[in-house]
């Protein structure tokens, strides 16, 4: 039988790791980045030449075991701003998405300004709501997103439940007994400990899978535990 026990690292350690983290992670520009820890809270600062950047360095830190929480004060710094034009950057964007075969033709809305897209419009599915989002993020000149897009609810609350708790049984990566699901109507709450944020996003990701889900509230708590 294998026993687990809750080990924390030090500031110090965590630091290390999220720093080999980051300098393992290709799309990631560590000279432009700094990072302070403290009781488990990352913070990271400095610049990004884009927001696919700035994700992929948020994205690589919540990898590491250990870390609890993290603050993004990474600003968005383009090499050559006058050349992203907020009307170029929303042509782009809905050309990316018209020529995404996930999501349904003229049910998104697009709006830039001073490069920030703002998504609108209604889907069925949460993978296509985050389509949208995926493909317009690492389109030149962006500064952020915004996915304001509805998802619209075609399922009981107790299919839902019942879709939901059987791929958490599925699931390798996720401990099933440990992530409680609570149903209201098309908004579902997680609640339960994890080990790690790879856990803990793998559970939403599951969540928001599930037919006519258009929320989801995460409030699961990481928990490291090593083999011990």
């Amino acid at each position: 039988m294998i026993m687990t026990k809750t080990i924390e690292k030090t500031d110090t350690e965590l630091k290390k790791d999220v720093l080999s983290e980051l300098e393992y992670e290709p799309r990631v520009k560590m000279t432009d980045i700094g990072i302070l820890v403290k009781d488990g809270t990352v913070t990271l600062n400095g610049y990004a030449s884009g927001y696919s950047q700035k994700m992929e360095a948020v994205h690589a830190v919540k990898r590491v075991a250990g870390v609890k929480a993290i603050a993004d004060d990474i600003e968005i710094k383009l090499l050559n701003p006058l050349h992203h034009k907020d009307g170029d950057i929303a042509a782009a964007a809905a050309q990316h998405i018209e020529w995404c075969t996930l999501i349904p033709t003229g049910s998104i809305m697009i709006t830039v300004r001073e490069g920030w897209i703002t998504l609108d419009g209604e889907v069925e599915w949460a993978y296509q709501k985050n389509a949208a989002g995926n493909v317009v993020q690492y389109l030149a000149g962006v500064k952020g997103v915004s996915n304001l897009i509805s998802i619209k609810p075609n399922r009981t609350a107790t299919e839902v439940e019942t879709a939901i708790k059987s791929a958490f049984q599925r699931n390798a990566l996720l401990d099933a007994n440990k992530v409680h699901v609570e149903i209201s109507g098309g908004k579902v709450t997680l609640r339960g400990n994890v080990r790690n944020f790879t856990e803990l996003e793998e559970a939403e990701r599951v969540a928001w899978d599930a037919p006519g889900v258009f929320f989801v509230d995460n409030l699961l708590t990481v928990k490291w535990v090593s083999a011990g």
